[in-house]
């Protein structure tokens, strides 16, 4: 049987990015250290517990040589997933001044790592620098995945990460890779999410933030995390140059990563006009802002170019699934905000650290929707479906449309699960995008926060979030009866 031939395999790995993201508690302990704060003790836990179980399993589990298989990666992505989620919670549950509860933590925390944004805190702003700080690291480190940092390391123990690699990186062309190397993509990808991520920190500070609350904006920007050291989120600072900035990295941060390396590395700009998928992405967002800024000025709650930078800003948001929002977002007309919540099932590019469907298989299934048009119009003529210069094989196709479909089955279970926990059918839909899309703003009873939700209905939405986050696709497999044959 697979599970007793390649157990020791997968808790192995599994053991070794325990160990490695275990590392992650040391900045806010140092920072709770140096503030002084109760939340020192619950970093430093975690810290001990995730980094001695780590080596422990690591250890009694290590062999010469270590072969991946596809089937490994696929169950390493989800277990560690699964463990992540735990040890992101772990802090947030041990310190007794949040007063949390092991549901409350566990949203929290899957939030914070999935780049969901969606809070149980009914107040952020008063919270400890380190616990804030923390919320900002997990979307950071979320957002490109630990596991595509992990790929860097895993060739200098003499493990082969392109099964994980390919497990984890979104879209329906995960065989790409920029440079011959693996290791070599996940660090290149990695130096250039960290230089986006100081240039908007870098941006908020001179737009006006304080430097701390530009830091965690910028990490949570950048990941499109949405978290916000600021009850209000960016509404608090009533600040039309922070929403400008706020939306314009929004949109970076939804592009494509591979491209800005290809721009770096050629010194042009060319790959970003010839990329059919950003060119398809950035239509949409110019028609949907188009569509709120009407909206919003026709409702009479702003005046024409005040209209146009908050929906620029909360469109931005919304659609790439960031999550960061107006103060006054839940008072905008219905209608606009149901427009913006199915919005967020658009995404951005693929190769991005945004959820919801993404702009790629939207762009494929328009052109196959069209193509099938004139088929029927000409049956008998021979056409291709491109993308750009590439042509879609069937392979393709089928994977689009079969997430597509598993996609939009989830979300409506998802919704009447929530619905028979007594919500109604707005607030369930709004929070159910919210979750599986990983955009964090909710509407109805969930647009002040999360902390409405019973203990079921936020277990419930953690297994949206890390369904959206893994796109559905590992976790069916691993539920599968042919994964577990031989």
């Amino acid at each position: 049987m697979y599970i007793s031939t390649r157990f020791k395999i997968v808790l192995h790995l599994c053991a070794f990015l325990v160990v490695l993201y275990s590392l992650t508690m040391i900045p806010p302990m140092l920072l709770a250290l140096i503030e002084k704060e109760r939340s020192l003790f619950a970093f430093f836990s975690t810290f001990v517990i995730a980094f001695s179980t780590g080596m422990l399993c690591w250890a009694a589990t290590r062999q010469e040589k270590v072969n991946l298989e596809t089937r490994d990666g696929f169950l390493i992505i989800v277990l560690f997933w699964l463990l992540f989620s735990i040890i992101s919670a772990m802090p947030l549950w041990m310190d007794d001044g949040l007063s949390l509860s092991l549901a409350d933590a566990m949203f929290e925390g899957v939030s914070g790592i999935t780049t969901t944004g969606a809070s149980v805190f009914h107040s952020v702003t008063p919270l400890p620098k380190s616990i804030l700080y923390y919320r900002a690291q997990l979307n950071f480190v979320g957002g490109l995945g630990v596991i595509v940092l992990a790929v860097a390391v895993l060739p200098l123990l003499g493990i082969g990460g392109m099964k994980l690699y390919q497990s984890e990186m979104p879209g329906p062309f995960k065989e790409e890779r920029l440079t011959p190397r693996l290791a070599d993509t996940a660090k290149s990808l990695w130096v250039t999410y960290m230089l986006l991520g100081g240039a908007c920190t870098i941006a908020y500070w001179v737009a006006g933030m304080t430097f701390f609350d530009a830091l965690c904006h910028g990490l949570s920007t950048v990941s499109l995390g949405g978290f916000s050291t600021r009850t209000e989120s960016i509404g608090f600072y009533q600040s039309d140059a922070i929403e400008l900035v706020a939306g314009a990295f929004s949109l970076l941060s939804a592009v494509n990563f591979t491209l800005y390396f290809v721009a770096i590395t050629r010194r042009s700009l060319k790959p970003f006009r010839r990329n059919a998928e950003l060119r398809f992405f950035l239509m949409m967002v110019a028609l949907v802002v188009a569509v709120v800024t009407v909206g919003v000025w026709r409702a009479g709650m702003y005046d024409l170019p005040q209209s146009f930078v908050h929906a620029f800003f909360l469109t931005s948001s919304m659609m790439t699934d960031n999550g960061l929002a107006t103060a006054d977002y839940a008072s905008w007309p219905r209608d606009i905000i149901v427009l913006l919540l199915s919005a967020s099932f658009f995404g951005g590019c693929v190769g991005s650290t945004c959820g919801g469907i993404k702009a790629l298989r939207f762009l494929i299934l328009f052109k196959q929707s069209r193509h099938e048009i004139h088929q029927l119009a000409h049956p008998r003529a021979i056409m291709s479906i491109r993308v750009g210069k590439a042509i879609i094989n069937d392979r393709v196709l089928r994977s689009v449309w079969s997430f597509f479909f598993l996609y939009i089955l989830t979300t409506c279970a998802f919704v009447w699960l929530l619905n028979l926990q007594g919500y109604d059918l707005l607030t369930s839909f709004a929070t159910v995008a919210a979750c599986i899309n990983n955009m964090g703003l909710g509407f109805g009873e969930t647009a002040a926060g999360f902390a409405t939700l019973n203990d079921t209905s936020k277990y419930l939405m953690c297994a949206a979030m890390l369904l959206g986050r893994l796109e559905i696709f590992p976790v069916l497999i691993l539920l599968s009866r042919t994964f577990w044959r031989s």
